[in-house]
This record gives C-alpha cells, sequence and structure tokens, in this order.
C-alpha cells in the first residue's frame, strides 16, 4: 500500500500497533497456561525452546521481509519478558 501523506503512513502505523499489542495479549494468556504445565525453573527458562523458537522467527522474518535483525531482537526481548512472567505464574502455582 502505497501512503499520501504521513498522517496516511501514521495511521496505518497505528494500526498496525493495536494489532500487535492484541497477539501480544493473546501469546501472554498460553504463556501463562504453558506454566502450569511446567516442572521446574529450567524447564519454564527452556533455553533450546528459546532457540528453536528464534530459528523459526528468522526463518518468518527472511520469508516475509522483514529485517531479521530486529525480528530477532524483539522476539528475545518478548521472550525474556515471558519467561519472567511464566517463573511468576509458575512459583505461585507450585
Amino acid at each position: 500500500m502505497k501512503c499520501a501523506s504521513l498522517e496516511e503512513v501514521r495511521a496505518n502505523i497505528d494500526r498496525i500497533d493495536d494489532d500487535i499489542i492484541k497477539l501480544i495479549a493473546e501469546r501472554t494468556d498460553f504463556v501463562r497456561q504453558a506454566a502450569l504445565f511446567k516442572e521446574d525453573d529450567e524447564g519454564v527458562k527452556a533455553p533450546d525452546r528459546v532457540e528453536a523458537v528464534i530459528k523459526q522467527v528468522k526463518e518468518k522474518a527472511e520469508k516475509y521481509g522483514a529485517p531479521l535483525n530486529i525480528a530477532e531482537t524483539v522476539y528475545r526481548n518478548m521472550i525474556s519478558g515471558f519467561i519472567n512472567m511464566e517463573l511468576d505464574v509458575f512459583h505461585k502455582n507450585k
């Protein structure tokens, strides 16, 4: 989509941001559920799973033409935050 003005560009970015936040909220629900199936802190941290997710993210970024370094950085930061949240949920339920 070719925009005709900066306002139109910003409106589209705002629309996309709204979608991203909705998806993060949805992902949050599943992360909380995942904590209930884990057996220990290492299961929550799951470094092998983290790297598998990062590998998939990089493949998807390449497929869709997103900058790999930005996709990886965003996901590593997001996963780190989710792991901290999941650890809290895990400890409250054990």
